[in-house]
């Protein structure tokens, strides 16, 4: 293998670490619609949004809330943040939705959906990796990932 090869192939290594790193390293945003009234929001704000207490904005619209489908780090944070877990959370729904009080979250496939549902969603809140976020929603919150 020449050195040229050699540099090459611990440059791409090097890199993709860096790339990884970064993902793990984020904390975890909590999104919103850019029509939201709210420029920040405490976990006890959002527990009342995910557990349907709260369901409308101080403006009279609607609160869309969205989960992740799938088990995560991302969801787990979010989840611990709120002081429940994933199971919990179901179970509140399901109560809800037996007593007629609400339905759950629509939940998503992947980080990449929420970020577009919650962009194209007037009043719309999710949760993703902080890395992941983009222009077209709003940070209303970070959870701090790195707390050791």
């Amino acid at each position: 293998m020449s050195n040229n090869n050699y540099i090459i192939i611990v440059a791409s290594v090097f890199l993709l670490a860096i790339s990884w790193a970064q993902t793990v390293c984020a904390g975890v945003a909590v999104i919103a619609h850019p029509s939201v009234p709210t420029k920040s929001v405490s976990s006890s704000e959002l527990l009342d949004f995910y557990t349907g207490d709260v369901k409308m904005w101080g403006t009279g619209d609607a609160v869309i809330i969205f989960d992740l489908r799938s088990k995560s780090g991302v969801k787990d944070t979010f989840y611990g943040f709120l002081g429940k877990t994933s199971s919990r959370m179901k179970s509140i729904w399901m109560k809800n939705m037996l007593s007629g009080e609400g339905r759950p979250p629509e939940a998503l496939e992947s980080e990449a959906m929420m970020l577009e549902r919650v962009a194209a969603t007037p009043g719309a809140i999710g949760y993703i990796n902080e890395a992941k976020v983009d222009g077209n929603v709003v940070v209303i919150a970070v959870i701090d990932t790195d707390k050791d």
